[in-house]
């Protein structure tokens, strides 16, 4: 029998192959090790942080059938429309903060701006102690969809329409009370302002008494006006039959929005700030944004030592006695974020400059306090409200998004022919500024950002809460960078806020030693109520995708 003898090129092909199944086996290992290295609760490809279940899992249902973050946002926003109303809808703005795979953050700011015609003394409505600001007269024009159409037409993978069909269907059919909405409406503040308003057509049953526990909240009109903008796109709002009933509704509340404010509407593109902190690069939105507030806070914070032990005993203290020195000095810098557009010579860029953060630095004592007007206080009415969604795609794309009415159900005006709930965004220039313009933005807490580590790690990160927003996400950060926390307890931690008079309001549960350790220095404390601070994170590091929603707003993640 003849020896069959194999020729060279045979052989090695055969050994090529034999090395490339070698390859292919050493490299599914590999991934097996590192799926399993991942912490239990945590994700591998992409993650979505909203303020419900329910809002997350819109979004993670999103991305699993392709869709990117910004799809993801989008519909995990249209969501919280009509399971948190009070807080955001499509007659309010936002600003996305979007990082690209390649690693270039942009800003879309589609806050609400001011109108061609508004109240000439408009200023002169605005409280001189903490209440909710109702009334056609602090309409902005939103924003909002005008939005949604830059980012998807920018960064969408998914057919437009796709992303309303969730939540037209929830506003058609019905969904049982949210609780936490629920909880929300019996409150003293709350129940006679929804009562006593147009928004009882929504929120109230037969006998004009708010919707309870067991009652199914239904939005039949908004889920027309979805059903139109998902078939015609923002268009509709903005240019068609949706805007112009829009207007006619505002218009006989008493208010002066015109269709060619709408028309008008421009959407703003610009460059991330971006802020050295440590180890991390952060990117935030500029003015009138809030981010230079937050950047300055943490560079601060960021120039006092702050080992592992800041969290014993007496240094606990001092940390935080350092945060707070920080937060007066930035209550006192309020007026410097303002729109950049209408206000030549005056900005935040100082803000994030090192020299003049140097110069804070030596103006804070390690065992006493000042009085206001050591850091420049100009006291003005502190706020409530918003809503913030993270998200992060299986491509690296990564989207933190603020959305706001402003106040609790914006300025409690109710669209009947559209069943928008619309902003009272212009109450934002309360004690922040001594006239407005048309065509303006109002100055913000609103502070969506995103950190990038050396070594890759990804946060992104933002909270709501109005006011409170500044405090919630500085003190999230701060305990998951540099404290050792991981990112659910950094963000559950109690907060102290200090508030427009630079007076410390604790939290439920604040430490009682850290307390009494902050009075003895002289601080003074206040008597704030309403701890709605919520912050909603997703952090990558390893490949593995950890994603936080605030339980103080009964939210949860969602990914997969």
């Amino acid at each position: 029998m003849a020896k069959y003898k194999f020729k060279p090129w045979l052989v090695c092909c055969l050994i090529l192959a034999g090395l490339i199944c070698a390859v292919g086996v050493v490299c599914a290992c590999i991934a097996l090790l590192v799926d399993r290295g991942c912490p239990s609760g945590s994700f591998k490809h992409a993650a979505v942080s909203a303020d419900s279940q329910l809002c997350s899992d819109i979004g993670r249902n999103m991305l699993q059938q392709g869709g990117s973050a910004v799809d993801g946002a989008i519909a995990a926003l249209l969501c919280t429309s009509v399971v948190n109303p009070q807080s955001m809808g499509i007659g309010g703005g936002s600003i996305f903060t979007i990082r690209n795979k390649a690693g270039n953050v942009k800003v879309y700011n589609f806050r609400e701006t001011v109108p061609q015609s508004f109240k000439s003394n408009l200023l002169n409505d605005c409280p001189t102690t903490f209440k909710l600001s109702t009334g056609t007269q602090w309409i902005g024009v939103p924003g909002e969809l005008r939005g949604y159409e830059a980012v998807h037409k920018q960064y969408g993978k998914l057919p437009w329409a796709k992303l309303f069909e969730p939540t037209i269907r929830l506003a058609r059919e019905g969904n049982p009370m949210p609780p936490y909405l629920a909880n929300l409406l019996g409150y003293p503040l709350v129940k006679p302002h929804v009562e006593k308003s147009s928004l009882c057509q929504v929120f109230c049953n037969k006998n004009k008494t708010i919707l309870g526990k067991a009652d199914t909240l239904k939005f039949p009109k908004l889920a027309e006006t979805m059903e139109i903008i998902a078939e015609q796109g923002a268009e509709a709002f903005y240019t068609g039959k949706i805007g112009q009933d829009l207007i006619k509704d505002i218009k006989e509340a008493g208010g002066t929005l015109e269709m060619e404010d709408l028309k008008s509407f421009k959407v703003r593109v610009q460059d991330a700030w971006k802020v050295p902190l440590g180890d991390s690069q952060m990117y935030i939105p500029p003015p009138p944004a809030g981010g230079a507030l937050l950047a300055f806070i943490l560079r601060l914070m960021k120039a006092f030592p702050l080992p592992a032990s800041s969290l014993d005993g007496y240094q606990k203290i001092q940390m935080y006695h350092h945060y707070i020195e920080a937060a007066k000095f930035a209550n006192g810098q309020k007026k410097s974020i303002c729109d950049p557009l209408f206000n030549d010579g005056k900005g935040a860029e100082h803000l994030i400059d090192p020299s003049f953060i140097n110069h804070i630095r030596e103006m804070i004592s390690s065992n006493s306090t000042h009085d206001n007007i050591y850091y420049n206080i100009n006291p003005s009415s502190d706020r409530f409200g918003t809503t913030h969604v993270s998200v992060l795609d299986k491509d690296g794309l990564a989207v933190s998004a603020t959305s706001t009415i402003n106040q609790l159900f914006g300025g409690a005006i109710y669209s009947l022919r559209t069943g928008i709930i619309l902003n009272n965004e212009l109450s934002d220039f309360c004690g922040r500024a001594d006239r407005v313009r048309a065509g303006e933005q109002p100055p913000s807490s609103m502070t969506p950002v995103i950190l990038e580590s050396k070594s890759g790690g990804l946060l992104v990160i933002g909270g709501s809460g109005g006011s409170l927003i500044t405090s919630a996400v500085a003190l999230s950060i701060m305990n998951r960078l540099w404290l050792g926390m991981n990112l659910r307890d950094a963000i559950a931690e109690p907060i102290v806020f200090v508030d427009s008079r630079n007076n410390l309001n604790f939290e439920s549960k604040f430490n009682e030693t850290v307390k009494d350790g902050l009075k003895a220095l002289g601080h003074k404390v206040g008597n704030w109520p309403y701890f709605v601070n919520v912050v909603n994170a997703v952090e990558k590091e390893n490949g593995c995708i950890v994603a936080v929603s605030d339980r103080r707003k009964l939210g949860m993640s969602a990914g997969y």
